[in-house]
């Protein structure tokens, strides 16, 4: 649930009831409220607000995707655009893979000799 999350995030970011009510600009009882899954459906307003002082996407508030799923994914847009401004073309992308499998099958054969 969305309070859950929310409630999950604050504790791990640091922050007090307190601290994000008032960063949110949101009354604390409304915050404890939601925290506690007695209001079940913010408005997106005040979703939107909790959002930006937690510092996450609000998709993962609303649609339950987790924190660690959202930083991957963001790390790999980065790499992705990292891979781009490096120059790397899509057509070339099969070849890198070609070397990630050799990586990989080199990392099973030493595994093997330990």
């Amino acid at each position: 649930m969305i309070g859950d999350k929310i409630h999950k995030i604050r504790k791990r970011k640091g922050l007090t009831l307190t601290g994000l009510a008032e960063k949110a600009n949101i009354s604390k009882s409304y915050l404890s409220n939601i925290e506690r899954n007695i209001n079940k459906n913010p408005s997106i307003q005040v979703l939107r607000k909790i959002a930006v002082v937690l510092q996450v996407d609000m998709k993962m508030l609303i649609n339950g995707e987790d924190e660690v799923t959202q930083q991957l994914e963001e790390e790999w847009l980065v790499f992705i655009k990292e891979l781009k401004d490096s120059g790397v073309q899509k057509e070339q992308i099969n070849d890198y893979r070609k070397v990630i499998q050799f990586i990989k099958w080199q990392n099973e054969c030493t595994k093997g000799d330990n």
